[in-house]
């Protein structure tokens, strides 16, 4: 009966936030062992998606090691990232349980982790695995769509595939995917060889939904490759626009069995067709100021104003100020919901205050001024809460969170979501447990991008991308780039 290992270390690294990751983040996704699996079973998760496959495949006996991701922010620390890539490869080189070998290993990364004092962090990571677990070993890795990949990479691993959705609503496939070549090269049936290729231009994601547009045209350009029963997998890389590391930018990763020229040769191909695409990647987007105007004009309730600058899904601190300065500046005659402001000052203040009790301030700029200066409010605690939730969207559903202790605000028709720890607003949960119901609110401001769209779109009829100050700003050309080449466009000349 063959041994599968399973560990995770994810993190997207944006190189222009001001707030380090340490084992603090990585706590909240943070297991091993049995209760790993009981965690992941059923989720729309990487870890659910490895159980899923164990289920499925009876012969194979499966081990969870360490398991652990972090929302994106600034780079890891060198002693966190020291003490999870230790545990992991200790435990694959003491092999699998009661003295038996392990037959594959199976990684969950993200692809765009920054680690402070190291250039190159998802290969290392990469790197020290395959030197444990030794040269011939079946080793397949699963990578976020947004990968800024180091075209070693594939020289390291036995398989590998990225998500093909964004919203990323296909983690779970993902992984079973990985884990049918691996199953499939430990049976002989194939035997998977790699390419990376890299395009010459940093992409911004918030035109990189796989519903329309470009990055669906590559989709489907990449499924059509697959008819080849020769080709693996094919996976078009959109790359994460705010990490600035040497291996920055946009790609394209083939897995084929068997023929390295062919794996090759499709890689490229993708890459061509993206560089057909590239002008169409780039798009404006309204102020805050602008996007408020436009939907408080609205008669389609609920309108979403989507502040992507601030996303935390791509390394925002949901601290900048502009679209809480401008929605309180525009004074709504309507109900409007704001998510949302992490302060735990605040919510601390509103917890002494109590649910009825008169709090005011500030709101926004407590982590840097950088963004914006701090929003003076003065309302009343409408609702105070634990901060825990579990997904119920259709994103990583399953999946436990927790933001800490929460509060909301009222201030006039304005409810202002306010949390402890910085996290995410995409799922309908989030609302829910602030007695939000999404329905019923005119506009709802918030702190996201494309993923809030998988479980939204079909409730809110009008949705406004908007750009204001923030570390996931649209404009790349204005972030101090300084370790990715000058000859990415649109850095070029810059």
């Amino acid at each position: 009966m063959p041994r599968l290992a399973v560990a995770r270390f994810s993190h997207e690294g944006n190189s222009f936030s001001p707030v380090p990751t340490d084992m603090t983040g990585f706590g909240r996704e943070w297991y091993r062992g049995q209760e790993a699996e009981a965690v992941y079973r059923g989720t729309a998760t990487e870890g659910g998606g490895a159980v899923a496959f164990l289920d499925a495949h009876p012969e194979w006996r499966g081990t969870f090691l360490r398991m652990t991701g972090a929302t994106p922010a600034g780079p890891v620390t060198r002693d966190t990232y020291e003490a999870v890539v230790g545990e992991i490869v200790a435990d694959l080189r003491d092999g699998a349980p009661n003295g038996e070998r392990w037959d594959a290993v199976f990684l969950s990364l993200h692809g765009a982790m920054l680690v402070e004092g190291m250039e190159f962090a998802d290969y290392e990571t990469i790197r020290r695995v395959r030197e444990a677990i030794g040269p011939d070993m079946p080793f397949g890795v699963s990578f976020d769509l947004h990968a800024n990949l180091d075209p070693r990479i594939a020289g390291l691993v036995t398989a590998a595939a990225g998500f093909k959705e964004h919203p990323h609503i296909d983690m779970a496939e993902t992984a079973e995917r990985v884990l049918a070549m691996l199953d499939r090269t430990v049976k002989g049936e194939i035997r998977p060889v790699g390419h990376i290729a890299k395009i010459d231009a940093i992409l911004p994601s918030i035109n990189m939904r796989t519903a329309e547009g470009p990055m669906a045209e590559l989709e489907a350009y990449a499924r059509g490759l697959e008819f080849d029963p020769r080709i693996l997998d094919a996976t078009p890389f959109g790359g994460f626009s705010y990490g600035d590391t040497a291996v920055a930018g946009a790609g394209a990763m083939v897995f084929a069995d068997g023929d390295a020229g062919l794996a090759r040769k499709a890689a490229e191909s993708v890459v061509a067709e993206m560089r057909r695409r590239l002008d169409r990647f780039y798009i404006s987007l309204p102020t805050a100021e602008e996007g408020i105007a436009e939907a408080l004009r609205c008669d389609r309730h609920p309108v979403a104003v989507v502040d992507s600058g601030d996303n935390p899904l791509s390394g925002g601190i949901a601290d900048t100020p502009e679209m809480l300065r401008a929605l309180l500046a525009a004074d709504p005659q309507v109900p409007v919901v704001f998510a949302f402001i992490t302060d735990p000052g605040v919510v601390e203040r509103c917890r002494a205050a109590g649910v009825g009790g008169a709090v005011d301030g500030v709101l926004g700029g407590r982590i840097s001024r950088d963004f914006g200066d701090p929003v003076p409010f003065a309302g009343t605690v409408l609702r105070l809460t634990d901060g825990k939730f579990v997904n119920s969207g259709p994103m990583m559903h399953g999946l436990p969170n927790s933001l800490g202790p929460t509060a909301v605000i009222g201030v006039g028709n304005v409810s202002i979501v306010v949390t402890s720890v910085c996290g995410s607003a995409n799922d309908p949960a989030f609302f829910a447990l602030h007695g939000i119901d999404v329905a019923e609110v005119a506009v709802l401001c918030v702190k996201a991008k494309n993923h809030f769209r998988a479980a939204f779109t079909a409730i809110c009829p009008v949705m406004i991308d908007i750009d204001a100050p923030g570390p996931a700003a649209l404009e790349i050309p204005r972030f101090p780039f300084r370790r990715a080449p000058r000859t990415l466009y649109p850095l070029r000349g810059g």
